[in-house]
Formats: structure tokens, sequence, C-alpha cells
């Protein structure tokens, strides 16, 4: 019995040992498995690829993101008053005291306002937002490291709520932003909000993704605009207006410009100027000073709309049904009855298409516009005019 019970304890120590040793020889497959460890590992790559991205580009952004303050001189004031008076009527009580007597000093008390700018230049030039500096004359930026300098305005274009203006009398060489490509711009994809929010929070930095493309609000104000806004999370207030919306490398993806909110403060969505848009125009303005668009004066339909009720022989186009009086297109000879094809040799096909070719025509251009007139071809060229 004591030998059967040696045998027995001498077999289950050595299958042990054997065991041990199967495990200690064993293959890595198992016991050196490294998927957890490859996927930490991609985890912490991505973790410090963003953080270290948001530092470089927000120092890249701050740096080249001005804060400014823009007034309106007592002598600007005083125009825009009188100007006012002769543009509308007078009430009985302002003929009998006169209109700074019946409304005060402060009638045409100066106004001001402050936003941000982003630097473009090395030069100077900076691109901001029409709203806030396109009633001053009397404009100062707060470059990053605190100096404040004086600046010129040099144009604007209020139909895209973009402006120009630029540093006076200053030979050194400024921290410029690059422009991204904003056509590749995704939604999903990370940016970064650059400004002075409520203008006192100055080289503020918030984050979040591009949440739509090619928004068209209605939020400039005027007969033309030109609204292909970038929507992004990232937190934008008053005093953001005219500063940078960046990626992840710090390139400058789009002008921040608006807010959709209830409340006047950031509610969860921000609005900006796409980069390649705001590259035109602020082109535009550098070379030209201010910009004053410009619509055909016209009113129609899509052919492929109207096509059986008008019994029209074309299949597309666009049918021109009413001509403003004193518009562009009076003055160059559009008619009623007129099927606009092409607009400076582009297929216009619909009323978009039109939009789209003469998106950045404005006030003295001249467009060459071919019609279907009574089944004729014809060709057309217009000056393009402010409409009386």
């Amino acid at each position: 019995m004591k030998q059967i019970i040696t045998f027995t304890l001498a077999g289950v120590i050595g299958g042990l040992m054997v065991l041990t040793g199967l495990k200690l020889t064993e293959t890595p497959r198992i016991i050196e498995s490294n998927t957890p460890a490859q996927i930490i590992q991609a985890s912490n790559e991505i973790s410090n690829g963003l953080n270290t991205d948001f530092v470089r580009a927000s120092a890249i952004a701050t740096d080249a993101v001005v804060h400014i303050a823009a007034e309106e001189s007592k002598s600007l004031a005083m125009q825009r008053h009188q100007e006012s008076r002769r543009n509308r009527s007078r009430s009985p009580f302002e003929r009998f005291f006169g209109a700074d007597d019946f409304y005060g000093n402060n009638f045409y008390r100066p106004k001001s306002g402050s936003g941000s700018g982003v630097i473009i230049s090395t030069d100077g030039y900076i691109v901001t937002n029409n709203h806030v500096v396109g009633f001053a004359d009397v404009i100062s930026v707060t470059l990053n490291d605190g100096r404040v300098m004086k600046a010129t305005k040099i144009g604007t274009d209020p139909s895209s709520d973009l402006a120009v203006i630029k540093i006076d009398g200053v030979s050194e060489q400024f921290p410029k932003i690059e422009y991204a490509d904003s056509d590749q711009a995704q939604v999903g994809e990370w940016v970064l909000a650059v400004g002075s929010p409520f203008g006192y929070l100055k080289s503020t930095v918030t984050a979040g993704i591009i949440s739509a493309i090619g928004r068209d609000l209605d939020l400039i104000e005027g007969e033309k605009t030109i609204e292909e806004f970038i929507q992004t999370d990232a937190a934008v207030n008053p005093g953001n207006s005219g500063g940078a919306l960046v990626n992840a490398s710090g390139k400058l993806v789009g002008i921040n410009s608006a807010i959709a909110t209830p409340t006047g403060t950031y509610a969860g969505y921000s609005f900006a100027i796409p980069s390649n848009l705001a590259k035109v125009i602020i082109k535009d303005i550098i070379e030209n000073g201010d910009i004053e668009r410009v619509n055909l004066g016209i009113e129609g339909y899509d052919v492929k709309d109207v096509k059986e009720d008008f019994n029209l022989s074309e299949s597309n186009g666009f049918y021109v049904d009413d001509v403003y009086r004193g518009s562009a297109a009076q003055f160059g000879g559009i008619l009623p009855g007129d099927i606009i094809k092409k607009i400076d040799d582009q297929q216009t096909d619909e009323l978009e298409d039109i939009k789209r070719v003469m998106k950045f025509n404005k006030v003295g251009d001249v467009v060459k516009i071919d019609v279907i007139r009574n089944g004729a071809k014809k060709t057309i060229k217009i000056k393009l005019r402010k409409s009386m």
C-alpha cells in the first residue's frame, strides 16, 4: 500500500513538473499575445498626436490672431447722421425744433465695437468681418504679445461680411497664418476657434469638430450675399467675430463670423467663412478697395419647371419673366421672354448656376450673356451697375 501511495504521489508530482515545463517552453502565441498592448499603444499614439497638434496649432494661431477695437469718429458720425436725415421723412417736431434739438446731441453718438482679426501677411494685412470694422474709421489692434497698434481700413465686402485692415507705419515682420484648402475640410474633422470672446478674453482657444459644410442661412443682410459657411461646434461668442478657425496643423480653414443662438451667446453652433472663399475676396479687396456686389436685376423660372406651361422649345436655361427697372439687365438689353443659356461661356441651366457663375461679380464688371430670343441665339454684353 505504501508503495502504491508513493508511486501515485510521484506520478502527480511528475505530471505537475511536466505541465510546468510545457508552460515555460510553450510558444508565445497566448502568453505573449500583443493584441492588448497594440490597442493601448495605438490609443496612446492618437491621444499624444492630438494633444501635440492642438498645442502646436494653438501656438501658431494665437500669434497670428489679434483683438480689434473699432470706433466711429465724431465727424463720421455726424456725416452718417446728416445722410440719415436726408434719406428719411422728417416729423413736424423735427421741422419745428430741428433734428439735433429734437433728438438731443446723442442722436449721432459715434458707434464703437470690438472683434478679432487674423494676420494674413508678414507686412501686417489683417482679415476680419465687415460687421466688426465696416462702420469705423478709427481702428487699433492688440497683438498676442500685448502691443497695441493703429490700423487702416483697406476695404470691405458686405456681401460676404469680410473686411481687410492693415497695421500702420511698422516695418517689422508679423507672424502670419497659412491658408488651408477649405475644400478638403471634412465633417467630423477637429478644428480650433481662436479669438477674443466678449472683448476681454483675449487669445482664447476652443476646440470642436466640423459639423456641416456649405451652409447658406441668410445670415448676411443685403440683396446679394455670398454664404457657404462651415458649421462647427467650437465655442464662439461675441468678440470672436473675425477670428480664426484652424485645423489641427494650425492652418486657416475659415473666418469665424456668426453663431446660432436664442440667447446672444454660444448655444452649440458657430459658422465660419471658408478660407478658399475668403482668399479670393481678400485679394480683390487689397487690389481694389471696397467691393459692391450687384445682381443682374431679373426674375424668372428654371426652364425645366415651366417648359410645358410656356410651351418652350428649350429644355434647360433660365427663363426671364421680369426685368427690374433701372437694373443692369434693363440697361444691357435683357428682355422678358429671353432664355439665359450661358454667362461668360459657362453653362447656366438654372438659377443656381447663374448665382454660382456671378458669385464674385461686382459693380463695373462686364459680363457676356448668351440668350435664346424668339428661337434665335443672341449674345449680349452687360456692364454691371447699381440698381436705381
